[in-house]
């Protein structure tokens, strides 16, 4: 491929096979890998926006809808402009599930209030994880090699291919 370092595709790969080759545990990356970004631009959802720029409003479905260019944006943006030199049509399209997740996350926010809102993340967040952990130490017994290379930034890259 001719990349090297971080946008080594090859390297990627080889990492998420070594520590993703049981079936249940790949299911369990299928299921929860996405909802795991998803909740977590949720909170960042309430920060405030970058140089006061405006919130865009509008309504969706009978939903008020205030999207927000602040944190939740900046690593959204940040994981697009990573996935889309790996490779041109996936990374294309998990950058757009990256969009995605943050313009629900940011209809949810809206709609749940702040007060909801971490809490229902939170609980998310403490299901999916709960299920990567097990998946990776009941299931592939991997559990603690599997932090030795941080592959937070291209396992929602790997899923979609």
């Amino acid at each position: 491929m001719g990349k090297t370092g971080l946008f080594d595709l090859e390297k990627h790969f080889a990492f998420y096979g070594a520590y993703h080759s049981n079936p249940f545990n790949i299911a369990i990356h299928m299921m929860f890998v996405w909802p795991i970004l998803f909740t977590a631009l949720v909170p960042f959802y309430f920060t405030p926006s970058f140089f006061g720029f405006p919130h865009i409003e509008f309504s969706l479905f009978g939903n008020n809808v205030q999207l927000v260019l602040n944190l939740g944006f900046l690593f959204t943006l940040f994981y697009a402009l990573f996935y889309t030199p790996l490779d041109k049509k996936a990374g294309s399209l998990a950058a757009l599930f990256c969009f995605l997740c943050w313009f629900g996350s940011s209809i949810h926010a809206t709609k749940l209030g702040f007060s909801l809102a971490w809490k229902v993340a939170l609980a998310a967040q403490l299901f999916c994880w709960t299920g990567q952990f097990l998946g990776h130490g009941v299931f592939e017994m991997t559990f603690m090699s599997h932090l030795k290379y941080d592959s937070s930034l291209s396992i929602r890259f790997i899923q979609i291919i």
